[in-house]
């Protein structure tokens, strides 16, 4: 069974156990996320497909850890003494996907 849901303006396809990275949110570790906006799901044989949500269907899962990456920008220009180095690092919300619920 797998499902596709959206969240920020993205969409992640998810089945029980998977572990995906979306945007941070203030909650603490092992705390419950719901997400409410699940646009497809598949059950064996029985595909569903939203217009644009399936009404009533909702993805729970639990939150993991909070990871950061830094990343660098660097900027150089060769014999003229310019170098430039920024980092930037985007906050994020690991959740492993507990159960993909839908209605009856």
């Amino acid at each position: 069974m797998y499902a596709v849901f959206e969240d920020g303006s993205r969409q992640y396809r998810v089945q029980e156990g998977d572990v995906v990275k979306v945007d941070y949110r203030d909650a603490a570790v092992g705390a419950s996320v719901e997400f409410k906006r699940v646009l497809l799901a598949q059950r064996e044989n029985d595909t569903r497909i939203g217009q644009p949500v399936i009404e009533g269907a909702r993805v729970v899962a639990e939150v993991v850890e909070h990871p950061t990456t830094k990343l660098y920008v660097q900027h150089f220009r060769r014999r003229k003494n310019y170098r430039r180095m920024k980092g930037h690092r985007q906050p994020y919300t690991a959740v492993r996907i507990r159960t993909i619920e839908l209605p009856a």
